[in-house]
């Protein structure tokens, strides 16, 4: 345990997300130390912002000016 309180700040310093540290006494698990883990993100889905936007007018008139885009 003395080794723990001297080498725990160093020892936390180090981990890395996901990380796991066993602690031991006499060759025996203690305790279980456990960096914290990057927040997951869930997938991007198509079609989740379906509905956001409304088109008043319905024509190309207003892309005429970019014909390069419209391959």
């Amino acid at each position: 345990m003395e080794d723990i309180k001297l080498t725990l700040p160093e020892l936390v310093d180090s981990l890395t997300p996901g990380d796991e540290v066993i602690l031991t006494r006499n060759r025996q698990p203690i305790a279980k130390l456990v960096s914290e883990t990057a927040k997951r993100r869930h997938p991007r889905q198509a079609g989740n912002c379906k509905g956001q936007i409304t088109l008043l007018v319905e024509d190309d008139e207003h892309l005429e000016g970019f014909p390069e885009y419209m391959r």
